[in-house]
């Protein structure tokens, strides 16, 4: 089979679950509260003597936010400002005039509000040399984000499924440490952590038609993301550090995707499936494999980690420093 046939074939299959997608869209539009940025920060032109307070108010408490606690939020806020990276690649991989389409534009105005939320709280606590910052997200927005994906949009919607996931966990986790000096900042990702669980859903739901429809392939494209997922951001200067940070930190590392990974197989019910070819049994076997290599390497990369510092631009080279217990 050619590889345009495949794909030809593939999109039928998308084509075939547009009930579905409309299906999943409405329970979301009936379970969804839709927020808006400016709920927590007072910004209109009539602010008054009490909201002016708030925000002096705010900006002392935000001072005490850790550094390590400052570089997730960097982290975070540059996955959401990535949206036209994501937006792009729904539209291509997926196709427009369809279901699918509608779902992207709204998903897309309901994540533009994560951004417009993070660069808000980040710009009016004065939590970081925004100069500095905004160089970082230019670069990002620069650089691109094009997974080699092949063509192939069996692996977005498995990748969508990972990354939100992945996003809500690294939100609330985020949210819980911050919540100890400033209660805006966790409420703030309290509700894009809960859009994220919410987004989940649709993509692990939709990714379960797949599976039902045209199981084998489904899982030969979840093979293929699954074992190391490609951030978005990986390719900026400093990105690893950042993730390094995050992961030393105790916020998000390589033991929550292993969770993550966990999750989507369990909710995908990759165990439960009866392949009727043996191309659909090895994938199927190498997918439930995938938790122990992840197990295996994180392992690995906490051997490895020795006492390390770090300091970036846009918290001003300030240093932070993580000593490791030897044996």
């Amino acid at each position: 089979m050619t590889a345009s046939t495949e794909l030809n074939e593939k999109r039928e299959v998308l084509a075939s679950l547009e009930p579905l997608v409309e299906k999943l869209t409405q329970r979301h539009l009936d379970e969804r509260r839709l927020w808006m940025p400016s709920e927590f920060l007072p910004s209109s032109e009539g602010i008054t003597d009490d909201q002016e307070q708030y925000l002096v108010d705010l900006r002392e408490r935000a001072r005490g936010l850790p550094d390590p606690v400052r570089v997730s939020l960097a982290l975070n806020l540059l996955t959401e400002e990535g949206l036209p990276h994501f937006h792009r690649l729904i539209a291509v991989h997926l196709g427009h005039g369809n279901a699918w389409e509608r779902w992207n534009f709204l998903w897309t105005a309901e994540e533009d509000r994560h951004g417009c939320a993070l660069h808000d709280y980040v710009r009016d606590t004065r939590l970081f040399n925004m100069e500095a910052f905004e160089k970082l997200q230019y670069l990002y927005l620069e650089s691109g984000f094009d997974p080699e994906w092949h063509d192939d949009p069996y692996q977005l919607l498995a990748y969508t499924s990972l990354q939100e996931r992945a996003t809500q966990a690294a939100h609330a986790n985020t949210g819980k440490l911050a919540a100890n000096y400033d209660p805006v900042i966790q409420r703030i990702l309290g509700h894009i952590a809960a859009d994220e669980s919410r987004h989940f859903r649709f993509y692990r739901d939709a990714f379960c038609g797949l599976l039902e429809t045209d199981s084998t392939r489904a899982m030969q494209s979840a093979l293929k993301v699954t074992p190391r997922l490609a951030m978005p951001g990986h390719n900026i200067a400093g990105y690893d550090d950042m993730a390094d940070v995050v992961h030393r930190a105790g916020i998000y590392g390589p033991r929550d995707y292993r969770k993550v990974v966990q999750q989507c197989l369990d909710s995908w019910g990759i165990a439960d499936l009866v392949p009727d070819d043996a191309a659909g049994r090895e994938a199927q076997d190498k997918l439930m494999a995938v938790p122990t290599r992840l197990d295996k390497l994180a392992s690995l990369i906490e051997r490895r980690m020795r006492s390390k510092s770090f300091s970036f631009d846009f918290i001003n080279r300030r240093v932070m420093d993580f000593e490791m217990e030897t044996a």
